[in-house]
C-alpha cells in the first residue's frame, strides 16, 4: 500500500512522489478532499472555545446548529408528503455506531409502546452496515458468520434485489419484496422490529440502484405488519445529486435515515440517524433513551460537520455531484465499450460502479481465487489512481469497483483519468485489455486504465 504524506483537494501523495486521484474518496467518505480551509478554520475556532463536553451530562451550541441545519434540510422534501418528518437527530462516532442507535433507539420505542416481543431485524444479502459486533450481525456476507457468528445476534437476510443479471430490474425488485414479506411471516409479524437497505448500494453490491418499485413495495409491506423500515444511507448521502437518495422517490419516506460518512468528510468521526418527533415524544414521554458514547456529539466533530454542511450548500456540491457523475459516467460507458472486462456501468451521481466480468459476453463471473479488484487497483496505482477495493463473498455475486470521487471534483478533475490523458499507456491493446492470463491456480487479469486500452 503507498504511504500517503500529503494531500490536496482531490489528489494525495506518497511518499515516492507519486500524485494519485483519489477516486472512492478513501471508502467514499471524504467529500470535501483534502485540505478544505472552511472546515479546518471552524475546528480550530472550536477547539480554542471548547474541545469536549459529554453529551449526556451537557449541551452544547455546536450540537444544536448541526442538528438544526440536518433537519432543516429536509424540510422542503417533507413540506409534500404526509405523516410525520425527520425533525430529530442523535450525534455518533461513525457510521456503525448510527446504525446500533437507530437500532436500539427503534427497541426501545418497541418496548415504550407495549411490544417487547419486537426484536428481529432484517437485512439484504448482499448488504453492509458496518464493522461494529451487533452491525457485524447485520451484513449480507456468506463467510463472515464463521468467523464472527458466536459474536454477533445475525439478522434474518433477504436476497438483494441486484439489478445486474437479473431477468429485469422489476422482477428482482418484486422477487425481493415477496421473500420480505414471507421471511416476515416465517419469524412472526409481532416479532419483527425493523427491516434496514441501503436505497442504493455501496461497496456491497456495487453501487446497485434497484428498480423503483421495490423501496415502494417494502413500504406497503412494512406498513401492513407495523415494521419500521430503516435506510441506511452511511455512503449515499450527498453522493446522488439530493440530501438523501431516499428524496429521489417522494413516494416513499423511511421511519429512521443514517448518514456518516459525507457528514464528516474525513475531517471528524461522525455520525447520526434522524427519525421523527412522533417516536422520540413516545420514548421520552416513557422509558426515555439515554444511551450515549463517550465522543456522541463532541464539539469539534459537530465544529467541522457543520463547516461540511456549509460547503456543500455555498458551493452546491449535490448539484456537482450530479453534473460530474454524469460527466464520469459517459467516460466509464466508453471504457466498457472497449475493455472486454467490464459488463455493467451503474450507479447515480457521484456514486458509480463498474461491474468486472471474465467474460462481458456471457456475464461469466471470476472464479473465487480471483480477485480482479484488487488487479485493478495495483495497476491503478501505476497510472496515478488510488482505487479502492473490498472483494465479498468472494465474488458470489460479482465484482466491482466504486468510482466516488470527492464532491469538489470538478471537470478537469474528471477528465485527469479519461484514456488518452497524460499518463499514456505503451501496450498495444491485444497484450493488455484483451489478455487473461491462467496457470494452473494462480490466475490474474492484466487491466490498463491509460492509452487505447
Amino acid at each position: 500500500m503507498p504511504t500517503i504524506v500529503a494531500g490536496d483537494g482531490v489528489h494525495v501523495l506518497d511518499d515516492r512522489g507519486r500524485r494519485l486521484l483519489d477516486v472512492a474518496s478513501g471508502p467514499f467518505l471524504a467529500g470535501l478532499g483534502q485540505g478544505n480551509e472552511r472546515v479546518l478554520r471552524a475546528m480550530l475556532a472550536q477547539g480554542r472555545r471548547l474541545t469536549y463536553s459529554y453529551s449526556r451530562t451537557t449541551r452544547h451550541p455546536g450540537n444544536a446548529r448541526l442538528t438544526e441545519w440536518l433537519t432543516e434540510w429536509l424540510t422542503e422534501w417533507l413540506a409534500a408528503l404526509a405523516g410525520p418528518g425527520f425533525d430529530r437527530v442523535h450525534l455518533s462516532s461513525g457510521g456503525s455506531e448510527a446504525v446500533e442507535m437507530a437500532l436500539k433507539f427503534l427497541r426501545q420505542h418497541a418496548v415504550a409502546t407495549g411490544q417487547p416481543q419486537r426484536h428481529w431485524v432484517i437485512s439484504m444479502l448482499p448488504g453492509y452496515h458496518g464493522a461494529t459486533a451487533q452491525t457485524l450481525g447485520l451484513n449480507g456476507d456468506l463467510f463472515s458468520g464463521a468467523l464472527w457468528g458466536p459474536l454477533t445476534a445475525p439478522s434474518e437476510r433477504i436476497p438483494a434485489p441486484l439489478t445486474f443479471r437479473a431477468a429485469s430490474p422489476r422482477a428482482a425488485a418484486d422477487a425481493s419484496v415477496k421473500a420480505l414479506e414471507e421471511t416476515i411471516h416465517r419469524v412472526g409479524p409481532e416479532r419483527v422490529l425493523a427491516f434496514i437497505m441501503e436505497p442504493i448500494g455501496g461497496q456491497s453490491s456495487g453501487a446497485n440502484v434497484p428498480d423503483g418499485s421495490f423501496a415502494r413495495g417494502v413500504r406497503r409491506v412494512c406498513d401492513r405488519y407495523g415494521v419500521h423500515l430503516v435506510f441506511d444511507e452511511i455512503v449515499s448521502a450527498f453522493r446522488t445529486g439530493a440530501f438523501l437518495a431516499a428524496q429521489h422517490d417522494p413516494q416513499v419516506r423511511p421511519d429512521a435515515v443514517v448518514v456518516a460518512k459525507g457528514l464528516g468528510a474525513g475531517y471528524a468521526p461522525l455520525g447520526a440517524f434522524l427519525t421523527s418527533a412522533a417516536l422520540v415524544d413516545e420514548v421520552a414521554s416513557t422509558t426515555g433513551f439515554t444511551l450515549s458514547h463517550s465522543y456522541d456529539a463532541n464539539p469539534m466533530a459537530c465544529a467541522a460537520g457543520l463547516a461540511v454542511l456549509e460547503e456543500i450548500a455555498d458551493r452546491d456540491l449535490m448539484g456537482n455531484a450530479a453534473r460530474m457523475g454524469a460527466r464520469i459516467r459517459a467516460g466509464l460507458v466508453d471504457i466498457a465499450t472497449r475493455c472486454p472486462l467490464v459488463g455493467d456501468v451503474r450507479g447515480r451521481g457521484l456514486l458509480l460502479a463498474i461491474a468486472l466480468v471474465a467474460d462481458r459476453h456471457t456475464l461469466a463471473r471470476f472464479p473465487a481465487d480471483v480477485d480482479p479488484g484488487a488487479a485493478v487497483v495495483r495497476r491503478g496505482l501505476e497510472h496515478g489512481l488510488l482505487l479502492y477495493s473490498r472483494r465479498q463473498n468472494a465474488g458470489a455475486f460479482g465484482d466491482w469497483l466504486l468510482i466516488a470521487p470527492p464532491l469538489v471534483i470538478d471537470e478537469e478533475g474528471c477528465d485527469d483519468s479519461w484514456p488518452g490523458s497524460a499518463q499514456r499507456c505503451a501496450r498495444p491493446r491485444a497484450s493488455c485489455c484483451d489478455t487473461v492470463r491462467s496457470a494452473g491456480r494462480s490466475r490474474w487479469a492484466v487491466v490498463c486504465w491509460g492509452g487505447s486500452s
